[in-house]
């Protein structure tokens, strides 16, 4: 998609950013929230890259590195603009990131469930590690939010 644009994310953006994930994201996370997202923009101004065609949001990457490990999040693009490149685009824009920082591996979050996303992730060079997995342990939920195991 030639006309697309991709740019990091500001704090003007995070109600249409959260209002695009409850539409084209699979899933919810315990920090999808205006002061969860505001957070990120700030610590790390350049970690949420926006895909945009024609002035309108079709794609995000949260593309976080902190200094160890480069981590892939929220990677959504919508049902309107899928197989068009998009996601694809946005994991160039978050690898190049990723190596002018000096990371060497990706890490990506992908939901179990999600079969439509494996095939994306695989067609970008990313491969499963059955060998690790996943341990969490929710320090604080915010007030009035429900909390699920999927958080």
């Amino acid at each position: 998609m030639s006309d697309l644009h991709i740019r990091c994310a500001t704090l003007s953006d995070i109600d249409t950013v959260l209002q695009f994930w409850r539409e084209a994201a699979e899933g919810t996370s315990i920090s999808d929230d205006h002061d969860g997202v505001a957070r990120l923009i700030t610590r790390d101004p350049e970690a949420l890259l926006l895909a945009e065609h024609d002035g309108n949001l079709t794609g995000t990457v949260i593309a976080g590195f902190d200094g160890w490990r480069c981590s892939a999040y929220r990677l959504a693009v919508h049902s309107d603009h899928r197989r068009q490149g998009i996601a694809t685009a946005l994991l160039e824009a978050a690898e190049q990131r990723f190596g002018a920082l000096g990371g060497r591996r990706v890490d990506a979050m992908v939901l179990e469930a999600n079969e439509q996303a494996h095939h994306t992730w695989a067609a970008t060079g990313y491969h499963r590690e059955d060998h690790w997995r996943r341990w969490v342990k929710l320090l604080q939920a915010p007030a009035g939010k429900l909390v699920s195991s999927q958080d």
